[in-house]
């Protein structure tokens, strides 16, 4: 297993970002902000522009050997607990991700994004420009992990599994390309305490990321996750889980059902 760590100029990561989430943030989604959504846009841009490759965004990846064993994936040795879906959709399966990581032998990418730490604290004095530096911080680990997957999707080096790839920045933007990179507190993976299973692989702290004892990571504008690469991995909602479920994954996680409870209580029907 080894360990790549990454250094982007703002430059390089800023036609990664994805315009709409950000726009989300402030709530200036719809037709009637048209206007008001184009100045924020602009006013990022600027503010963008006025930063320079000053500041920076960081990455850390490592590929491991794993496999798929029931609902969870060992990972050079540890093991990553999953959630299934508990509610049928459709007449679809019930998916959990251990599903897309062959139970025969698989790798499984593991990997976390984050800005400088103090990124846009020079605007403290001026709220409204440092409002959206703090929303455009989170875009920007956004934008490093979109840029770090295409790297390690199409790069024999890294893990290479997509080398003949060739999509537009939209296509890029609406994840058209092979495999997932579910991050940890999104649907598909919906537990927050899975970031310190994923960090004995890890090691977030050498690109500056901590992890507070219920899971937040500081710098606050930072991303951590898997990447699956099946051909046929697709991003889910776990959704509701019974407490059956959450006996399972206790006994599976090797922990306590009120220190999970504490990272699921949303999820537990």
């Amino acid at each position: 297993m080894k360990r790549h760590i990454f250094h982007y100029s703002i430059s390089e990561v800023a036609p990664y970002i994805d315009w709409s989430y950000l726009l989300h943030a402030w709530g200036l989604s719809g037709k009637a902000t048209g206007e008001t959504a184009e100045e924020v846009i602009n006013d990022a841009k600027r503010l963008l522009h006025d930063m320079g490759d000053k500041c920076r965004t960081h990455a850390i990846f490592v590929l491991c050997d794993a496999n798929g064993d029931g609902d969870n994936i060992i990972a050079e040795g540890v093991t990553i607990p999953c959630l299934r879906q508990q509610h049928a959709i459709d007449g679809k399966p019930n998916l959990c991700l251990s599903d897309f990581v062959s139970p025969y032998g698989d790798k499984l990418g593991i990997f976390a994004t984050t800005t400088d730490n103090d990124f846009g604290a020079e605007y403290k004095d001026d709220p409204y420009r440092y409002l959206l530096a703090q929303t455009l911080a989170d875009r920007l680990a956004e934008a490093t992990a979109t840029l770090l997957h295409w790297q390690i999707r199409t790069s024999e080096e890294l893990w290479g599994y997509s080398q003949d790839e060739e999509l537009t920045m939209e296509e890029l933007l609406l994840e058209k390309n092979q495999g997932i990179r579910p991050a940890v507190g999104y649907p598909s993976l919906p537990d927050q305490s899975i970031i310190f299973v994923l960090n004995k692989l890890l090691q977030t702290e050498r690109i500056g990321i901590t992890i507070t004892p219920n899971g937040a990571m500081t710098p606050h504008a930072s991303v951590c996750g898997m990447m699956i690469s099946h051909p046929r991995a697709c991003y889910f909602a776990v959704g509701k889980i019974t407490e059956e479920q959450l006996e399972d994954y206790v006994q599976r996680s090797g922990t306590t059902a009120a220190e999970l409870y504490k990272f699921l209580s949303k999820n537990v029907e």
